[in-house]
């Protein structure tokens, strides 16, 4: 599957992926593409793919991306032959990215895409994790907590909604969901061959 966690910066949901990939060995986080300059301790390739703004269109012209979007003038996107790799290797597939990104991916993807959205127990405490980032101006933190108030007005649009107030509790509650998911029928293509050996026993 490919199951998307999105969530206002600073609400947990890239803690929330790197756990639930640290637990899983079989789930697989995808590193998205970006223009923006590398913040301190991110690494090339692993946290992001780092690209000029003309590489990045360039992909976008040959259709290289699942979905991207342009936020605070840089651009973001999910590489699409890494994500069809691990899926082809059958492997389920995480994104840390926002709704737009999310509607994207659903609209290609409908059958695969599990959308999750990580909501903080109230705007005063994500502002203050932002601060204590201590990595953006007061303009961009003004931004972020603009910008997360619209990303909060998508929730809706999501299959499952958790309330990070409890990183352990959010866990859980994220593994939860990865393992009903796995359960569904569809994502189960042996029980067909099971049931018909089942149904033959009595030939």
């Amino acid at each position: 599957m490919m199951l998307v966690l999105s969530s206002p910066s600073g609400a947990g949901k890239t803690t929330l992926s790197k756990r639930l990939i640290m637990h899983h060995p079989d789930v697989v986080l995808s590193v998205s593409a970006t223009t923006r300059a590398a913040r301190p301790g991110e690494l090339d390739g692993e946290d992001y793919f780092f690209v000029s703004h003309e590489a990045f269109e360039k992909r976008i012209a040959e259709g290289g991306f699942f979905e991207h979007a342009k936020v605070f003038d840089q651009y973001y996107g999910t590489p699409i032959a890494p994500v069809e790799e691990a899926l082809t290797e059958g492997r389920d597939v995480v994104f840390d990215i926002d709704w737009q990104g999310a509607q994207q991916l659903a609209e290609k993807a409908p059958r695969d895409v599990v959308r999750v959205f990580i909501l903080p127990p109230s705007m005063k405490l994500l502002e203050d994790r932002l601060r204590k980032r201590g990595q953006d101006s007061e303009d961009i933190i003004n931004g972020r907590m603009a910008r997360a108030e619209a990303e909060v007005s998508h929730w809706e649009e999501y299959d499952y909604v958790i309330v990070n107030e409890d990183f352990s509790g959010a866990l859980e509650e994220l593994e939860l969901i990865l393992r009903a998911e796995r359960l569904r029928r569809t994502r189960r293509p042996w029980l067909r061959g099971f049931v018909d050996e089942l149904m033959s026993e009595r030939d």
